[in-house]
């Protein structure tokens, strides 16, 4: 067989158009998604954690502050509902669903809020080792809820951004017809306006 002079540039420029793709971030968006995907994972895993620790809070705050059943209800019910919501990582490009669950979880650290505040009223509850403990680990929860929600909000930045600038874009209207942006954290309504102080 003699390699002739189409035969051999038919074959550069199938090597050519290979590097091509191979150098022009084919495979970035792909890559990106399931980055975002893994952030999100670790957002509902934090997430988890601090639902998983509130029984026991509950259980504590409850030995000492029996009188104080509305705060306990509202926070095993913000618990339920948290909990009830979920969003798997095929549901990321619906604003809607993500608000559902940004809101339930606002309403539950809500509630968690206002029985820390009752804590402050039982001396006792406030030196107890084991809530003490518990405080301590949402607290830090707390944090880490904080820094998965910046890393999944930071890694939907990059995959929605990799979808509509160039080459990227060329590659979602050819091959990722599909992908959609990704949904993103807001600030929710408590956020956006300043707690109102009474005297």
């Amino acid at each position: 067989m003699t390699l002739t002079f189409p035969r051999i540039r038919a074959a550069l420029a199938i090597v050519a158009l290979g590097l091509l793709v191979s150098a022009c971030g084919y495979n970035n968006i792909p890559t990106l998604e399931e980055s975002a995907k893994a952030k999100w994972a670790e957002v509902q895993n934090q997430y988890q954690r601090r639902a998983d620790l509130i029984p026991n809070l509950v259980n504590t705050v409850q030995g000492y502050a029996k009188q104080e059943k509305d705060v306990l209800t509202a926070v095993v019910e913000a618990r339920a509902k948290a909990t009830s919501v979920r969003i798997d990582a095929s549901q990321l490009t619906d604003p809607e669903k993500l608000k559902q669950f940004q809101d339930a979880q606002s309403q539950l650290s809500g509630a968690l809020g206002r029985l820390l505040a009752v804590s402050e009223n039982y001396p006792d509850l406030k030196s107890n080792q084991n809530f003490l403990a518990l405080q301590s680990q949402l607290e830090g929860t707390e944090n880490r809820i904080a820094v998965s929600r910046r890393d999944y909000i930071e890694a939907a930045r990059v995959y929605n951004t990799e979808l509509k600038t160039f080459p990227g874009l060329l590659w979602a209207m050819t091959f990722f017809r599909g992908n959609k942006e990704l949904a993103a954290f807001t600030a929710n309504d408590a956020a956006q306006s300043p707690p109102q102080v009474k005297f």
